[in-house]
């Protein structure tokens, strides 16, 4: 089966090779075994309420149960910005007008901001090449809409979530080399690496404070702007179906879009429910149906989300076999959330 939990300890190998394979722009997920480990034990401590709440980061794994391992990761961080400064480019307009030569003339421009400070941040997404079929992507991206419907007293109204911007198929983004290489002589995937390592003083210490005037660019980097990677469009197209929109808020350094919502418009979050379990007789889950319930019991610390088929769905009650519930660690009479995994079913219910 495959499930969603918490992640541990003992998923830094999996991890690892996943970050070596996730490629430059995913900066929240470096190649690097110490800030890998370090990352997964600020989850652990984070579910286990060792951390200060506006400081905590949640790191969810995606279990194939069966081999015996991890194939895929998301995370919530619950605020950005608190502890090292966050930094954003809004995309603006600089107007210059003369009515005597009868000039009028709008100039896109980039600002400097630290906009999204104190807001949730979803990141860390990241599916193995091998497990990128079925629902697999939608699960593992879907997971943290019902942590949030299910716990959101932890986090900011507003969440918001970067994505990862145009790179060639080298990795080069048009946008750094015009930029950011000006003032930082280092490559994109150094300086990107620098950062999800957590050296961030760089940026304060060497990024422009001034306006930038995207004329000034390359007509490759200002055609990169607001744009995502290849590899990104369907999590963005997810996202917008979920409710999200670009903000004008774009990455400093692959100029990647930001897309925000408030959590109570989330349609994961609006449309969940809360059932009672039954464990028995159950319908059998088929990997191939497109539009099963995701299922999330409703423990904080022994979190789990796996998928089973809408048939189970009786009523206020949700029937499922021993083997769902001890993967999803339930039991008969336990409430779990649920929610249709595609958008254009509505169980025609909101969170409560």
């Amino acid at each position: 089966m495959i499930i969603i939990r918490p992640i541990e300890t003992k998923d830094l190998p999996d991890l690892l090779n996943m970050a070596k394979n996730a490629g430059s722009g995913l900066t929240t997920l470096p190649a690097n075994e110490a800030l890998l480990l370090e990352k997964i034990e600020s989850s652990v401590a984070s579910f286990n309420q060792n951390t200060e709440q506006n400081h905590r980061f949640y790191m969810f794994a995606l279990e194939d149960t069966e081999a015996g391992r991890i194939a895929g990761v998301c995370g919530i961080e619950a605020a950005v910005g608190l502890t090292d400064v966050w930094y954003n480019y809004r995309v603006s307009t600089t107007v210059n007008a003369s009515s005597e030569l009868g000039i009028h003339k709008q100039t896109p421009t980039l600002y400097l901001t630290n906009d999204m400070t104190g807001c949730s941040e979803l990141c860390s997404l990241f599916l193995d090449a091998d497990y990128r079929k079925g629902n697999n992507g939608r699960l593992l991206s879907k997971c943290r809409f019902l942590f949030l419907a299910q716990f959101p007293h932890l986090f900011h109204q507003k969440v918001f979530a970067e994505m990862r911007g145009y790179s060639d198929e080298r990795g080069v983004s048009p946008f750094w080399e015009s930029l950011g290489r000006k003032f930082f002589s280092l490559d994109f995937t150094h300086a990107d690496y620098l950062t999800g390592t957590g050296n961030k003083s760089f940026i304060a210490e060497l990024m422009p404070k001034y306006p930038i005037y995207l004329p000034f660019l390359s007509q490759e980097a200002q055609d990169t702007v607001g744009k995502t990677h290849d590899n990104t469009r369907p999590a963005l197209a997810m996202l917008k179906s979920e409710g999200f929109n670009f903000n004008g808020l774009v990455d400093i350094f692959d100029a990647g879009p930001l897309v925000e919502a408030f959590v109570d418009n989330i349609r994961a979050v609006r449309q969940s429910r809360l059932v009672s379990v039954e464990v028995g007789c159950a319908p059998e889950f088929d990997e191939t149906d497109r539009d099963p319930l995701i299922v999330a019991n409703t423990h904080y610390l022994d979190s789990r989300t796996g998928l089973i088929s809408k048939q189970a769905l009786v009523g206020k009650r949700l029937l499922i076999s021993k083997s769902q519930a001890s993967s999803l660690k339930l039991k008969t009479g336990d409430q779990v959330r649920i929610l249709s995994l595609r958008e254009s079913v509505n169980l025609k219910s909101t969170h409560k």
